[in-house]
């Protein structure tokens, strides 16, 4: 802060002191003075005060009880008319704008306000009930619907600049003396700011024409003027180099870049180069110019517009670089161009060319052509516990398998990150609509795809599980264009993530809307912004007494009508926007609270929790949650950790260690999903595992099939040799609890037994006893206590 804003600063404090306040309509002296060094520090803090100008408007106009706070600038048109120009403005609610149209902020001081000239050039104020000003300034304000007002000059470099308009808009008031102290002191940190602004323009402008001389280096800089011709202010002497010519003989001849360019880029380099200054967009452009002594020439030039503080152009700032060299390895360049450096897998334009040109010939031959989206579940995952480096390797070698998986005249592209794309063409129809054919020979591929990747990989040392997700889009039946087949078959693919890993769905034409996508990720986004979730709790039951042994946490979001969607909906698209950790974090806060709640009314119930697999491989996980577990006064020996056997296979040793941080803060570790992945028995007895979750899909009709019961009664006697707990999901059949509990399954949950329920059900179950089958009501539902 200058001398002189401080003394003003200090001054108003003084007046303030003696006044104590400043009035009805404002907000107090204490808030005007702290608005005011709030406006102080914005405006002299950083150097990007334009920025925080409304912020400042905004604070002062709610402080000092104004209706409309404005800031104008001083120009001057060509004819030497002055004019104010309003550069930032705050309203109250309910306040209109001074003007109507956002386009308009100009106003000329003549004829209205001709007086405002004399009074605030000279240092002097506005400060006035309407009503009481002559004709003009009265008629003009009162347009503005302005019932009295403060106008504070502001002055930069001993210049008077512009003016702070202060308006009241509902009633008249005389501003104290205190209040324009404070004010005046506002006005004066922006003169301040406006002064230091000046210098750093200069400054800087230095510094780019000191720049733009570079003497040494390749490239020609140079910088046009920003007149109708872009005249040359400026060349670097490396253009006799490239060219031939010196730098006086360029800038001497403003025609002399025009007659240099070859025949056949003249008119386009011309027409580039005057978009360029027309509109402020770069300028990038390669093509030939002959050197003085005929020989041709190919350059890289690129522009940029310079601008000032104000967005008005300065000047162009450009580089030319010979590239001859370059152009003569184009066909490396053009390979590079289509295909991806990683893997050497074709690129996606190529792959985009090529659909063109098949879905053409299918049209001409009456055939279909499928595109096949593939992306690798939970990849992240990967780069984020074995590094980029590793996950690249990993890129290769599904690369390598999708080539081995697929015809020779199918196409396998990649399509960036860890999506790639097949291009199946020329599939033959047995007659006009029918797509059967087409569809199977699309699905076989999807399949062989799924065989291909299901051994394992071994990426520096760790052997890896890789499953992909995967959507498939048919021309002509769901799409006519080649964006929409790539459109279709990527929603296709989410689609067959919401339904779980290692999957693929085939499109229907309209079943994906692409629009519908993204108005959901956009409420999703708001959902965790604004938190709108909720958690569910689903009993967990001993299979033998019928008594509530727990619960299992599982959230719902709750959109703003009140409806619920399911997490099956929405959390496989979170873990992809990258979303799932502040959800996860929101969960475990919410479970703390809930055992706290029910601890108070005496139950004592185990809490179970699923970890996504994101989450699991936050790199402080344990931390984490142990941290908020103790802090809330949770004993951690009362909640279950839930796992998917998919994460926990997909690097075991990483996920070793973490299992092992969660068990020794004394949280119960569950396998969830069990069955569905590639657990490897040996690693499972090394891992801290209490509960074996049995997957639902093996429990479905298990009474009646055979190769299902099998697979359970495997499961139970795997878990008693390795001393686990076992609890059965989905049962919803009391065929399936008598088998369960027939071959010693301790514990189940399921719609047999209760659906998630608000949390206040659970209380009544914990007293009342969970609604039981007739097969159970001779045990003892005796409540939770």
């Amino acid at each position: 802060m200058t001398g002189g804003c401080a003394r003003q600063l200090q001054g108003a404090r003084a007046a303030a002191d003696i006044e104590g306040s400043m009035g009805a309509p404002s907000g107090g002296g204490d808030a005007v003075l702290a608005a005011v060094a709030f406006a102080t520090e914005r405006l002299l803090g950083a150097e990007a005060w334009p920025e925080r100008l409304d912020e400042v408007l905004a604070h002062l106009g709610a402080a000092a009880g104004a209706d409309r706070v404005s800031c104008y600038q001083n120009v001057r048109d060509p004819s030497g008319r002055l004019w104010m120009d309003l550069c930032a403005e705050w309203d109250a609610p309910g306040v209109p704008q001074v003007f109507e149209d956002p386009g308009n902020h100009l106003h000329p001081f003549a004829p209205n306000l001709v007086r405002w000239i004399e009074v605030l050039s000279h240092g002097g104020l506005v400060n006035a009930i309407v009503g009481e000003l002559p004709a003009p300034e009265r008629d003009l304000l009162e347009n503005e619907h302005v019932v009295s007002v403060l106008a504070v000059p502001v002055r930069s470099g001993g210049e008077w600049w512009g003016f702070l308009a202060f308006d009241d808009c509902h009633r008249p008031r005389r501003w104290t003396e205190s209040e324009i102290d404070a004010l005046r002191a506002v006005a004066g940190s922006l003169g301040a700011a406006l002064e230091r602004g000046l210098a750093d323009e200069t400054r800087r402008f230095a510094e780019e024409q000191y720049r733009s001389m570079v003497e040494h280096g390749p490239a020609v800089t140079y910088i046009d003027g920003p007149d109708e011709t872009a005249s040359t202010l400026f060349i670097s002497p490396q253009v006799e180099e490239l060219l031939g010519y010196t730098p006086d003989e360029w800038t001497s001849d403003p025609g002399l870049w025009p007659r240099l360019l070859h025949p056949d880029d003249q008119a386009r380099a011309i027409a580039e180069n005057e978009r360029h200054h027309e509109t402020g967009e770069p300028f990038s452009l390669e093509y030939r110019m002959f050197h003085k002594d005929g020989h041709v020439v190919w350059v890289h030039d690129e522009a940029t517009i310079v601008r000032d503080d104000r967005g008005m152009p300065r000047y162009s700032h450009g580089v030319m670089m010979d590239v001859s060299e370059r152009k003569e390895a184009e066909d490396r360049v053009a390979f590079l161009t289509y295909h991806d450096s990683l893997t050497g897998l074709p690129s996606r334009s190529m792959f985009e060319e090529l659909l063109e040109l098949s879905i053409a010939r299918a049209r001409r031959h009456d055939d279909a052509v499928a595109v096949v989206c593939v992306d690798i579940d939970d990849f992240r995952l990967v780069n984020d516990s074995l590094g980029h480096l590793q996950g690249d390797d990993l890129l290769k070698m599904v690369a390598d398998r999708l080539r081995e998986a697929t015809r020779e005249t199918d196409l396998v592209a990649r399509r960036g990150g860890d999506q790639f794309l097949m291009l199946l063409s020329d599939l033959e129809r047995e007659s006009a609509g029918e797509m059967d054919g087409a569809i199977l020979r699309a699905e076989g591929a999807a399949q062989r795809v799924k065989e291909a990747l299901a051994a394992p990989f071994v990426v520096a040392g760790t052997e890896l599980y890789v499953s992909v997700s995967m959507g498939i889009s048919l021309f002509p039946q769901d799409a006519d264009d080649a964006g929409s087949l790539q459109r279709n078959a990527e929603a296709a693919m989410y689609e067959s993530k919401k339904a779980g890993p290692a999957g693929f769905v085939v499109s229907s034409r309209g079943a994906f809307d692409s629009a519908a996508k993204l108005q959901f990720v956009t409420r999703l986004r708001k959902a965790v912004e604004s938190q709108r979730w909720t958690l569910h709790y689903q009993p967990v039951v001993e299979l033998d007494t019928g008594v509530m042994r727990g619960v299992e946490a599982l959230i719902r979001w709750i959109e703003p009508d009140g409806t619920m969607v399911p997490p099956n909906e929405f959390i496989p698209l979170a873990e992809d926007l990258g979303l799932i950790e502040l959800i996860g974090d929101w969960v475990v806060r919410e479970l703390v609270y809930q055992a706290v709640a029910w601890r108070e009314l005496d139950m004592q119930l185990e809490i179970g929790f699923n970890l996504s697999p994101r989450q699991f491989w936050q790199p402080d996980l344990a931390e984490r949650v142990l941290r908020r577990i103790v802090d809330g006064g949770v004993d951690p020996s009362t909640v279950l950790v839930e796992v998917t056997e998919t994460s926990a296979m997909m690097d075991p040793d990483r996920a070793q260690r973490v299992l092992w941080d969660l068990h020794e803060g004394g949280l119960r570790i569950a396998i969830d999903d069990f069955g569905t992945g590639y657990s490897s028995l040996s690693r499972l007895r090394e891992m801290p595992v209490d509960v074996l979750k049995i997957d639902r899909s093996f429990v479905r009709d298990l009474d009646s099939d055979p190769q299902a019961a099998s697979i359970v009664s495997a499961f139970l006697e795997l878990a008693n040799g390795l001393e686990m707990e076992t609890l059965a999901e989905g049962i919803e059949t009391e065929a399936e609890l008598a088998f369960l509990r027939e071959r010693g399954c301790r514990l189940g949950q399921g719609f047999l037994f209760a659906r998630p329920v608000p949390p206040e059900e659970i209380i009544a179950y914990a007293f009342g006893g969970v609604p039981l089958p007739p097969g159970m009501r001779t045990a003892d539902p005796s409540p939770v206590r």
